[in-house]
Formats: structure tokens, sequence, C-alpha cells
């Protein structure tokens, strides 16, 4: 099958690849679309082991199994079920498994793939295909993330919120802010064509990297320290510094004054939990025009290349690679 290999130094080839191999407990996905994310630009520099991709739709391709032809998403942790965190709900922190579909295991760059049964969440089909793959970290990451911090959160109607990092989980985060009742919501960015669809979608632009006003809730998704330094700063007493981008750089604290002269929380989200699955298709129907301004264009795998580097310079918000399914 054809699937798309991350050789290092920002190079992408096509190549020709065995079809995956299914094991017991699995099924064959064939892949429809797989959406692009910021977080395998690390992949794009250093290169990858296995197919990348983990923001993954597809059609089971099982006969026999009562699964056979289901449109799923695919969940990327691999979870055993049985663990203290997986029996509370929590599988996306399971205490025994720790792989992750797209990183070190096979994902959705290609034309399709071994998902464990698990890891398989339907998809209903009044979903049209190119919003399908954002219910997973433009909804369940940025969804899941403001649930964990809602119990710390006052009066949401009168907060001040900040975001910094109009990308996908950003823009996410302000249309599910919005939905939860928030009615002041900023957000950074130093492109102005993010800046400005984050305008239309509800937002108040705030200039980058500005320290003199105070926030009751920063969502920082973009994974820049400074950013997260600002967020240190600009969180009101009280409130809640909720930091969801990655960065694989260290990061050191700078316990300056506007930081230690305050009780705030510091909290950190990782994805979403399977128990979300189905508030975050009800996310999608009520607010499915907003979400589809974020899928800026669908390609074929042969584009790989161009529009991954077109995606990492800025130019997309959530361009979709088409599988064959």
């Amino acid at each position: 099958m054809r699937a798309i290999q991350f050789s290092g130094d920002q190079r992408i080839e096509l190549v020709h690849r065995p079809w995956p191999v299914v094991a017991p407990g699995e099924v064959l996905l064939r892949v429809r679309r797989t959406a692009l994310c910021g977080s395998d630009g690390k992949l794009w520099r250093k290169g990858a082991a296995h197919t990348p991709g983990h923001e993954i739709f597809g059609l089971v391709d099982q006969p026999g199994h009562a699964r056979h032809g289901q449109r799923c998403v695919v969940y990327i942790p691999v979870h055993c079920g049985q663990c203290a965190q997986c029996l509370a709900g929590q599988t996306h922190t399971c205490e025994r498994e720790s792989t992750l579909i797209g990183w070190n295991r096979d994902g959705g760059y290609g034309e399709a793939l071994a998902v464990p049964e698990p890891c398989l969440l339907p998809v209903p089909e009044d979903i049209d295909d190119d919003l399908a793959p954002l219910l997973l970290d433009t909804i369940g990451t940025a969804a899941h993330a403001l649930r964990l911090v809602r119990p710390l959160l006052r009066n949401l109607a009168s907060m001040r919120v900040l975001i910094t990092g109009a990308g996908p989980v950003g823009l996410g985060g302000l249309i599910a802010l919005l939905d939860m009742g928030a009615t002041n919501v900023s957000m950074a960015d130093p492109r102005p064509q993010r800046c400005a669809l984050a305008a239309s979608l509800g937002a108040r632009i705030h200039p980058v990297g500005e320290r003199s006003q105070r926030f009751d809730l920063v969502l920082e998704s973009s994974g820049n320290l400074a950013a997260r330094d600002q967020g240190l700063e600009v969180v009101a007493a009280q409130g809640v510094m909720l930091w969801v981008g990655e960065n694989d750089e260290p990061w050191t604290v700078h316990e300056t004054k506007p930081v230690r002269r305050k009780d705030f929380f510091l909290v950190r989200s990782f994805y979403f939990p399977k128990s979300d699955h189905e508030a975050n298709i009800a996310l999608l129907r009520r607010h499915r025009a907003s979400y589809e301004r974020l899928v800026d264009r669908v390609f074929d795998m042969a584009e790989m290349g161009t529009e991954f580097a077109r995606f990492m310079a800025g130019e997309r918000i959530k361009p979709l690679m088409r599988g064959t399914a």
C-alpha cells in the first residue's frame, strides 16, 4: 500500500509498504481522512520509525467482524482497560500502556492501518468525512482541557480569558469556551490571517507578548515557551493557567514577582478520555458551521510534502489528507 514516510530534515516521501498485519483484537481500518497536526513537526524534522498521522478517520474493513463497515475515528492512546486510571474512566492516562498510534506504532498517513478494537470511536452518519477528524485534537483535546478546569472557574460569562495560539486546538478552545458561556475571550497569535479567523469566530485580538492586562483563565495552546512565561505573569490571582501546547525543549520557570506574589492554578491537560466522545459529537453538531471554517484544504497523499510544509509555515489551519476508502 501507499504510505507517507517522514525521513527527517523536513523530507517527506511517498513509499510503498506491506499491507498491515492485523493481530488478534485488532481490525483493519481503511483511511478516509487524516488531519495534519503541528505536533508532527517533531517527526518532520527528526524523522519517524513508523508511519505518522494520529488524527485518523476511516472505515472498518474486517469482513465477518461486528464492526465491519463502521465509520470510526481512532483514539490514539492504546490502553489496558484494567488499571486504576482506566477503571476510573481516564483511558488517556493508562498506567500500563504508553503506546500512541501514529507515534510508536503506525498511524494514518497511509491507505490503511491496524487498530486495536478499544481504540475505535464510532462516527454518526450525519458527521461529514471532512469534519470527523476534528473530533480528536481540535475538539477532544481542547474541550477536555476546559472541562478539567471548569470546577476552578467562577462565572465564566464574567471572566477574562486569553488564548495564546490560534492554531486548531486554540481555535477549538475558543469555540468550546463560547459554547460554555464565555463572553470575553481574547486571542494572541503572530499570524494576521489566523487572528482574522479568530475574530470572525468571536474572539478579541490581544497583542502577542503584551503583559499589562490580567486574565482569569489563560489557555496556552501554542507550545511557545515565551507564551508559557507570559501566561504565568498575566494569569490573575485565583485564576487558572491551562497548559495544553507541546514543546520538547526544556522550560525554565522564572519566578518573577508577578508569578510569585499571587495564588493561581497551573494545570497541564493531555488529550481526552473516551467517555468524552458523545459530548464532543454534540459540541460539533452545535457549532458545525464554525468547525467547517477550520478545514481549509483536503488533498491527495502525493501532495503531502508540499501541504505539510505549508501547514508548518502557518498557511493552513486544519488540512486533511484524503485516503483511498
